[in-house]
């Protein structure tokens, strides 16, 4: 019975996912991602409006814009963007723990708000740009940049997954001629966790500059409008403030993703002749995982 309730979670968690991936894929979220865009229009001018009272100098104004910016957050996250594809394609491609996939999203999500600041800081101080030629550049350039790099890291996923195979398979008939008591020292293959750990830093930075590279356009507007009003300090707290919102959809993102993994991968035996499946397929997962990341990469830059 204790092992019963955990496999039903995690089924559930698979149901979720792939009914939630088919309405993605299918259209079906597109009104889900208008009410996000008109919600996020309608948050700019609370934005602006919690500016110009804390520039008076009203009690209570700068928790006020701080409210405002994590809300702002939160819609724009919930509408189409970079940073969930890459998170939820790389927490179902890739057995990484929850906790630390969801502390991934909130760091990638801050470093994003710390590229806006420095871009925007930057280009005035520096560079003398415009408003018009900083949101350019956020949206031209850099968009194209994220979602380059975004598409690198789902070759790279799926590279991968196919050395994972080549190993497992190398292994395996590496087995059929040594037995573990033959004596030779060698190794005869990994075991299930050991094929699919990823502890590796440059998956982080990977992952982390795919999504910061690309700084929000209300961070953006917000930056420029409190450096204007010599308030910039209010705007660098209000972006983070947009970060952390963005990273409370995130956080979900790579829960689900995780949970319906786990679904996935509890349909497989764990002893007899399913556990040379339940070493495969992990690798098999994060080939296509990758391939759709690319995918996905690909269409956005067309």
């Amino acid at each position: 019975m204790s092992r019963r309730i955990p496999r039903i979670l995690a089924l559930t968690g698979l149901i979720v996912g792939v009914v939630w991936l088919a309405l993605w894929l299918g259209g079906g979220l597109e009104a889900m991602q208008a009410w996000a865009a008109d919600q996020q229009r309608q948050v700019q001018t609370l934005i602006a409006g919690a500016v110009r009272r804390l520039r008076a100098g009203e009690p209570g104004s700068g928790a006020a814009l701080i409210a405002v910016c994590f809300t702002y957050g939160v819609v724009h996250a919930v509408g189409p963007g970079h940073g969930k594809v890459l998170i939820g394609g790389y927490g179902i491609g890739t057995r990484v723990p929850v906790l630390r996939l969801s502390v991934l999203s909130v760091l990638a999500s801050l470093a994003q708000a710390g590229v806006a600041v420095a871009l925007v800081w930057g280009g005035i101080n520096l560079l003398n740009l415009t408003r018009e030629a900083l949101t350019d550049l956020a949206e031209q350039e850099l968009t194209d940049l994220s979602t380059v790099l975004i598409g690198l890291v789902g070759l790279w996923l799926m590279l991968r997954g196919l050395r994972q195979l080549w190993r497992q398979q190398a292994a395996h008939d590496h087995h059929h001629h040594h037995d573990e008591n033959c004596g030779c020292g060698h190794a005869h293959g990994p075991s299930p966790e050991q094929a699919i750990q990823t502890r590796s830093i440059r998956d982080a930075a990977a992952l982390i500059l795919g999504i910061a590279i690309r700084p929000c356009t209300g961070a953006l507007f917000l930056l420029i409008l409190t450096w204007r009003l010599d308030i910039f300090a209010m705007g660098v707290a209000g972006s983070f403030a947009m970060g952390l919102g963005t990273a409370a959809v995130t956080v979900a993102v790579a829960i689900l993703s995780v949970w319906a993994r786990e679904g996935g991968l509890s349909l497989l035996p764990e002893t007899g002749a399913g556990a040379r499946v339940l070493q495969v397929v992990p690798a098999i997962v994060m080939v296509a995982a990758g391939g759709l990341i690319a995918l996905i990469a690909t269409g956005m830059l067309i």
